[in-house]
């Protein structure tokens, strides 16, 4: 009880934090809207999809998931901010369990997800998107997208911990725009190099996109010969989710309760 406390304290700290920052907000509304026509509308007439199929609908749910992996960088750069001002060392010489501050840094970054989920489901309705198995396959793929933002908010909060500066923090959040791209978001891997379509069919982003387009029902779904995240997305998805959190829930703990010692 006093984790659960103790976390949903620090949650609201980062919460009510978004009342003096209306430049995230804004991105949150804006950036959605860029990635739709950008992707969508210029690169989208170049693009064939296998088996034919809307190229904005096998889109949408990459972008859905290309939109939850900056997590990694946003919890990076809020932790690494927190302990460049010393916040971390006062919340340490507190009396607060030891996991309620990743717990809290976790949190919030996955309530605000959930606007800026919202934000891009809208985005993709005005452009055509549709999710065609029914309303329960349609919120399982929605809970996948929140369950998978909150794994990369602990690894980003366990990289804002480990990293030494808010600017190296900074300077290291560009690079997660690469773990997207390394997927199957905007294209299939079929016609990439072996050894790329390898890493790009392990991707757990590519698992998770493939799940989320088979609960859609958007093309883009491989048959039972492509690799095994891929033939079973959604057991992958959960897997996946499950060992990221396994180990960097306890990585995060331990990293916040030793630091400085």
């Amino acid at each position: 009880m006093i984790l659960l406390a103790d976390g949903w304290t620090l949650t609201l700290r980062k919460l009510l934090q978004l009342r003096h920052q209306p430049g995230t907000l804004a991105a949150m509304l804006i950036g959605p809207m860029v990635f739709v026509v950008l992707f969508g509308f210029v690169f989208g007439s170049a693009i064939a999809i296998p088996g034919g199929g809307n190229y904005r609908e096998y889109l949408l749910p990459g972008l859905f998931v290309m939109t939850t992996v900056p997590a990694i960088s946003t919890a990076m750069v809020a932790i690494a901010t927190d302990q460049g001002h010393g916040v971390i060392d006062r919340l340490r010489s507190m009396p607060a369990s030891r996991a309620a501050v990743p717990l809290g840094q976790a949190n919030s970054d996955g309530i605000t997800g959930i606007f800026g989920l919202t934000v891009m489901l809208a985005c993709g309705l005005a452009v055509g998107w549709r999710a065609h198995h029914g309303i329960g396959k349609t919120l399982a793929g929605i809970g996948l997208l929140l369950l998978f933002r909150y794994a990369m908010s602990w690894i980003g909060t366990f990289l804002g911990l480990v990293i030494p500066s808010v600017q190296m923090a900074a300077g290291l959040a560009p690079l997660t725009f690469v773990i997207s791209m390394l997927s199957n978001s905007f294209v299939p891997t079929d016609g990439m190099p072996d050894w790329l379509r390898t890493i790009c069919d392990w991707n757990p982003v590519s698992a998770t996109v493939t799940a989320c387009r088979s609960l859609f029902g958007n093309p883009g779904v491989p048959g039972p010969d492509a690799a095994w995240p891929l033939a079973h997305p959604v057991t992958a998805s959960l897997l996946w989710l499950a060992l990221l959190l396994l180990i960097f829930v306890p990585l995060s703990v331990r990293r916040f309760a030793r630091a400085g010692l």
